[in-house]
């Protein structure tokens, strides 16, 4: 079931600048003039839009891949509460697995990002989580760290829970979703030393995906 050059990006919490990253990462890749696609299975949070619900991280996916493609095929479960993805899905009597958020993912592109929703184990039924479908799609996984108090601890739970997955941790960006943390530069020291992916970049505070792009250092990506 899995695809090649496949990515998964997964954050320390919710919040933590996932679409953000992730948007700016599929501008890289098209800069490399690589086909692309920006794939949400899975949505929690939508507004009605000329009939259908719509979700923003996914408008953004769609925007920074410059993809034609249906919103349906980008964003195939989209759910209007902003709550947990399982929850919602029990308010709707719906039941959704991993391997069909898997094999929902667009395929034919040059460089495919799959984001999740919150953080590594946010449940999607009663016994599978979101990693589940990185797992079925043999994604490597990106992590994005929110540069605050307990960041250390969040993103080294979450790497030692990609790696008891049988997953490849591909590199993590440590993204500051608000002011500077105190000691951010030893704060990312200490990650540097400490996970066993590389670091891809360190993100300012900034207001648009784009302005992210020179942060990032993503060549392995796509070499």
């Amino acid at each position: 079931m899995g695809q090649d050059n496949v990515y998964f990006v997964t954050g320390t919490d919710t919040g933590v600048g996932k679409t953000f990253i992730a948007g700016a990462i599929l501008r890289a890749a098209r800069t490399h003039g690589l086909t692309c696609v920006g794939y949400k299975p899975i949505a929690a949070g939508a507004t009605p839009r000329d009939g259908a619900l719509v979700n923003e991280d996914a408008l953004e996916l769609i925007e920074a891949a410059g993809t034609e493609r249906d919103y349906a095929d980008i964003n195939p479960v989209v759910l209007r509460p902003a709550i947990a993805p399982h929850i919602a899905l029990g308010q709707v009597d719906r039941l959704v697995t991993a391997r069909e958020l898997a094999e929902a993912c667009p395929k034919g592109a040059a460089f495919t990002l799959v984001e999740g929703a919150g953080g590594w184990l946010v449940p999607l039924n009663e016994r599978e989580t979101l990693a589940d479908v990185c797992a079925a799609l043999s994604a490597k996984v990106i992590l994005v760290v929110a540069m605050k108090l307990g960041c250390l601890n969040h993103a080294l739970l979450t790497a030692d829970a990609i790696e008891s997955a049988g997953l490849k941790l591909a590199g993590w960006v440590a993204n500051s979703p608000g002011d500077p943390m105190p000691f951010l530069a030893e704060n990312i020291d200490t990650l540097r030393q400490r996970l066993a992916g590389p670091c891809l970049g360190v993100v300012p505070r900034l207001d648009r995906p784009e302005d992210a792009v020179t942060y990032l250092d993503l060549e392995f990506l796509w070499d």
